[in-house]
């Protein structure tokens, strides 16, 4: 049986329940890297210039994890996914940076999508990428179906059913999830790509600490597409950056509907990033009705740094709470 390396990184969180439907429905193994480590973050980084963002680190440092586990490495090249709206350079030219910086990789499956250049060629390249693994087109239109149908049961599953990324595909793969507490000191939402919010090794374990603190998490993907979209139009009217809408529509929404807090993660050097968190920051502060904190992530990023300035948001929270209590009485 021929394997598929995913790499957890980057668009894992976004489509994986898609991809592994797709390549499990034309009879291939997936195999998946295991969750980041600081060995997968320092071989990443030993591959590629000092000023490449931490996000591309991280990747190359999971299909290094893969190199000796699978036949091939699914790496797409997602140009666009929305009309005149374009991704980040990282994930234009990642298949051919992956290439050129791990030259011992397994072949990889390096599909375009782009849909502004229209249906017809996202057809060919579903079909080209299919034929890796058979030459039925009739097969091949049969797993992306049964992968488009899984996406969309996964999309549901976090808006309607308010669960995380990594709670979904748990749920999708039958997997045991956590229980959390049903307590709830505050509530708290998280913005930013999942690709940081999702990564404990990045984001030391945000969510995680958060809840163990009694608080409700709230995130992006626990918005239905027209709620970020109609956020992100209130907010800066038409976003040209594809996934933008993760931070500024999911800030936005969550300013406006009364969260005690607003968390923004942010990786340095990320000039999209920072554009958008600063548009929500501007926003909480003309609101001043939600408390608003932005964390720039980096590989030095200590966690005893993290942990500090998250005692002292959920303090300055918990203060302003009081205030009200003693206000209202």
């Amino acid at each position: 049986m021929i394997k598929v390396g995913i790499p957890r990184a980057l668009l894992y969180y976004q489509y994986y329940p898609m991809w592994k439907t797709f390549f499990e429905e034309l009879g291939a193994e997936v195999v998946v890297s295991s969750p980041t480590t600081q060995t997968m973050l320092s071989s990443g980084s030993s591959r590629v210039v000092a000023d490449t963002c931490l996000p591309v680190k991280i990747f190359l440092g999971h299909v290094l994890s893969l190199v000796e586990k699978c036949d091939y490495i699914f790496i797409p090249a997602i140009r666009s996914v929305k009309r005149k709206a374009y991704s980040c350079s990282k994930f234009l030219g990642l298949p051919d940076m992956t290439k050129a910086v791990i030259p011992e990789s397994p072949p990889i499956l390096d599909i375009e999508i782009d849909i502004n250049k229209g249906k017809h060629r996202l057809y060919q390249a579903i079909y080209g990428l299919g034929r890796h693994f058979t030459w039925n087109p009739f097969r091949v239109r049969r797993a992306s179906l049964a992968a488009w149908q899984a996406h969309r049961k996964y999309r549901e599953l976090m808006s309607g059913q308010g669960l995380t990324p990594p709670q979904a595909i748990a749920r999708m793969t039958g997997e045991v999830e956590l229980k959390t507490s049903t307590s709830t000191q505050a509530t708290i939402a998280l913005i930013g790509h999942p690709y940081m919010l999702y990564d404990e090794h990045i984001s030391h374990c945000l969510i995680h600490r958060l809840e163990q603190a009694h608080n409700k998490v709230l995130t992006p993907e626990m918005l239905t597409t027209e709620e970020l979209e109609s956020a992100t139009a209130r907010l800066v009217g038409k976003a040209h950056w594809t996934y933008e809408d993760e931070v500024v529509g999911a800030g936005g929404h969550y300013l406006e509907t009364g969260a005690d807090g607003v968390i923004g993660l942010m990786t340095f050097g990320c000039g999209p990033d920072s554009q958008m968190m600063d548009m929500v920051r501007r926003r909480a502060a003309r609101l001043r009705v939600t408390t608003f904190m932005s964390l720039t992530l980096d590989e030095h990023t200590t966690e005893g740094g993290v942990v500090t300035r998250l005692e002292a948001f959920l303090d300055m929270i918990n203060r302003r709470k009081r205030r009200q209590v003693e206000v209202c009485v």
